[in-house]
């Protein structure tokens, strides 16, 4: 079950693109962050959503809001997708244990081995003050994770 809005955010430590270790909790007091789940790097409705972060990214992403993208890909495809589209914000990989982290956040689909498109607003406190979950195929309305990043 996806974390609700109100309930603290469950910790992770992943890996991002670069190799360099992230953890959720190293942003409490100082930045919100908004967790990004997304299925696989190199898809279509994927590419879409992350260069719409990528293309606004000041709405997304600035001294007080840190985004972290997540999906089960490995950090190596990470690393080739992120150079091709020019993100400048980290891919982190669930990749081992697969999907844990999108487990813990409830939106691991264990039929298709990949996260659905999850995403969460955690405060700077570690709590979640946005949550919304997308089916597969489903493509999300960045407008609302606007309206909840200005609302901080």
């Amino acid at each position: 079950m996806a974390p609700e809005v109100g309930t603290a955010a469950p910790d992770f430590t992943l890996k991002d693109q670069n190799n360099q270790e992230v953890t959720l909790s190293s942003f409490r007091g100082e930045r919100a962050v908004l967790v990004v789940f997304y299925p696989f790097a190199f898809s279509g409705i994927c590419t879409g959503e992350l260069c719409g972060i990528r293309d606004d990214l000041a709405s997304f992403q600035n001294d007080d809001v840190q985004v972290l993208a997540i999906s089960v890909d490995h950090a190596f495809t990470l690393k080739a997708w992120s150079e091709a589209q020019g993100y400048e914000f980290p891919l982190l990989a669930d990749f081992w244990p697969h999907g844990k982290v999108a487990q813990d956040y409830g939106v691991f689909n264990a039929d298709r081995g990949m996260a659905v498109r999850g995403t969460f607003l955690v405060d700077k406190a570690g709590v979640v003050r946005f949550a919304e979950v997308n089916a597969p195929g489903e493509a999300r309305d960045q407008d609302g994770w606007k309206k909840a990043v200005a609302a901080l």
